[in-house]
C-alpha cells in the first residue's frame, strides 16, 4: 500500500517532451517505455518540423519522480533521440 505523499505523486500529471530523427520507429520506442511500466499517456502528440525533426509529447500521471527521471535518461540513449526532458503540467 502506498503512503498518501507517494499517491499524490504519482497523481500528478507530467509532460515528457522528446526530439527524434524524423524516423518512423522512433514513437514506437519512446512509447515502449511507457508500455513496459503498464502506464497509459493521457495524451500523445507527434509531429515532424521544418527540419524533419520529430517532436513528440506526452502527458501522463501514474510514475514517481525517480520512475520518470530514470525512463527519459533511457529514452535520451535511444540513438535516434536528440533530447528528451520531462515537466510538471
Amino acid at each position: 500500500m502506498m503512503c498518501d505523499e507517494q499517491q499524490s505523486e504519482t497523481a500528478q500529471v507530467r509532460c515528457l517532451r522528446v526530439s527524434t530523427e524524423a524516423d518512423p520507429g522512433a514513437l514506437a520506442r519512446v512509447l515502449a517505455y511507457f508500455q513496459i511500466l503498464n502506464v497509459v499517456p493521457r495524451r500523445v502528440i507527434a509531429e515532424v518540423g521544418i527540419s524533419g525533426t520529430q517532436h513528440i509529447r506526452i502527458d501522463f500521471a501514474g510514475l514517481t519522480e525517480s520512475q520518470i527521471s530514470v525512463i527519459t535518461a533511457r529514452i535520451g540513449q535511444v540513438p535516434c533521440v536528440e533530447s528528451a526532458h520531462w515537466h510538471y503540467l
